[in-house]
């Protein structure tokens, strides 16, 4: 979304005292006491609040506490990183399994509260807006639909979740409960459905990041397959995903060259069904980095190698800035990928580099050598203009793409039968790979290729009840930690009650 998403943050910019409100959910009501009667008045002022909407996503990769590194560094195939066991308390507990609600950051729960807030407000005051009734009913299947994804990620991370849906009367604010994980769910299958009839099947260049019929059937597919509804889960995937291989009915269709996901130009390519979008245009800085209203990238930033340098005049090594180190991969996954062909668009092997003298850096916290290189930006990725530089990385990232919808659907149709085989072979021979008979164990492998990196690993694991194995050396304990503990201060003078296992 080139234009509209600097259209998003101008506006946003203007409005920003009047429609955000603190990050812990249980302050909002004060925040939104400004909001009268007759707001939003018009169309554009509910555009408005819906740029404030969709500035939730970019939690997947904005800031440093963003979803794809935290994810990361949790699973079986990439520790945190960075530069040392105390750089990034929340990410470091979640990689060795010793997070207690002291550590766990408070964002990945309050940042998605602020999302439903200003969702909530406008599904609430849309209907009296004067305004193209078509286009009323797209702003509120997009705020509808961007709240079921802030409840999805809530429910997946912490499962016990209070289910909020109006603004509160000041009086009830410290007497939320958390709903069962079951009504959370029927409240966002509620909201895609709703939100599928109204959104449009495609979108222009000038949209690019909002929600479209196909994001919003991806997305319900993806609720559906968690709450074990495979039968309902295949019928939205396979609306989404067309023929294997093929175009399919909203324009989507899997890249002919994996590496060309990463080519940052790369915009609102055929395989992009969900993004957050992000620009260099924000000027963004030290002081509101993380905060919502700041524009890059900041996986690209924490992902590369610490003290990075060419040595002078060579030609092999990559030109990249330094970054912070975070993510590297485990040696058994370089073991496992690198007779893979998408291991050069996935990995960067620094041992291989500086060995040969091609390239020199710092090691990090828990170094292998082995960068994770999907977000790492080259030297030409670097911003000229205002605001700091690493904090501006122009670099889309993904929260579905079409390989992605293909994996999930083989799964729920249980990884049987000639539609399934027909998905895993598209992944796998649009990298040229021959194909292989299809099951839950071979669509598990490809997924775990296929995505590396992503943010989407440690989730597999859970849903396929194989975290326990897979992560008993790094600490995973059983029926504990699932989910994550409530951060401590979303429960003080609550009647909310802190998961099982953090319980002190």
């Amino acid at each position: 979304m080139k234009k509209i998403r600097n259209t998003f943050f101008f506006i946003a910019a203007a409005i920003l005292a009047m429609v955000s409100c603190k990050k812990d959910f249980v302050d909002i009501q004060p925040k939104g006491q400004f909001l009268s009667a007759n707001y939003y008045a018009d169309q554009s002022q509910a555009y408005a609040a819906l740029v404030g909407v969709y500035d939730i996503l970019r939690k997947n990769s904005g800031g440093f506490e963003n979803m794809i590194t935290f994810m990361n560094a949790g699973s079986d195939d990439q520790f945190a990183g960075g530069g040392g066991a105390t750089d990034g308390a929340g990410i470091q507990s979640f990689s060795n399994y010793s997070m207690t609600q002291f550590t766990m950051p408070g964002s990945y729960w309050n940042d998605y509260y602020q999302g439903i807030f200003k969702a909530n407000m406008l599904v609430l005051k849309l209907p009296t807006t004067v305004m193209d009734e078509a286009l009323k009913a797209r702003y509120m299947a997009e705020a509808k639909a961007v709240r079921a994804l802030c409840y999805f990620n809530l429910v997946t991370m912490f499962k016990n979740v209070p289910l909020i849906l109006q603004p509160l009367a000041t009086g009830d604010i410290y007497n939320v409960v958390q709903a069962a994980p079951a009504d959370i769910y029927a409240q966002i299958e509620k909201d895609l459905t709703e939100a599928i009839a109204s959104l449009p099947p495609t979108i222009s260049s000038t949209e690019y990041g909002r929600f479209t019929k196909g994001a919003g059937q991806a997305l319900l597919g993806k609720v559906y397959l968690y709450e074990n509804k495979n039968t309902e889960a295949a019928a939205q995937f396979l609306e989404v995903n067309g023929t294997p291989g093929g175009t399919n009915q909203y324009g989507y269709k899997l890249l002919p060259k994996f590496k060309d996901l990463w080519v940052v130009a790369n915009k609102m390519n055929s395989e992009s069904i969900l993004v957050t979008p992000h620009t260099n245009l924000g000027l963004g800085g030290w002081g509101n980095w993380g905060s919502g209203s700041d524009e890059g990238n900041s996986v690209c930033v924490m992902v590369g190698p610490r003290g990075y340098a060419k040595t002078k005049g060579d030609t092999i090594a990559p030109d990249l800035p330094s970054g912070w180190s975070f993510n590297v991969f485990t040696k058994e996954f370089f073991n496992l990928i690198k007779s893979d062909p998408r291991d050069s668009a996935t990995i960067l092997d620094m041992n291989a580099l500086s060995a040969a003298k091609h390239a020199k850096y710092i090691e990090g916290y828990m170094n292998t050598g082995y960068f994770f290189k999907k977000y790492m930006p080259t030297q030409a990725d670097v911003t000229t203009l205002g605001g700091d530089a690493v904090l501006n990385y122009k670099q889309d990232s993904y929260i579905i793409r079409l390989a992605d919808t293909y994996l999930m659907e083989a799964e729920a149709l249980g990884g049987t039968g000639p539609r399934a085989q027909a998905l895993l072979d598209a992944v796998r021979f649009r990298v040229h790979l021959p194909s292989v008979p299809v099951s839950l164990a071979a669509i598990k492998a490809e997924r775990r290729i296929e995505l590396a990196g992503e943010g989407l690993r440690f989730f597999d694991l859970v849903r396929w009840g194989d975290a326990a194995a897979k992560l008993a050396d790094r600490g995973f304990t059983a029926n504990k930690n699932e989910v994550f503990p409530i951060p401590n201060s979303e429960l003080l003078g609550t009647k909310m009650v802190q998961n099982t296992g953090y319980i002190q």
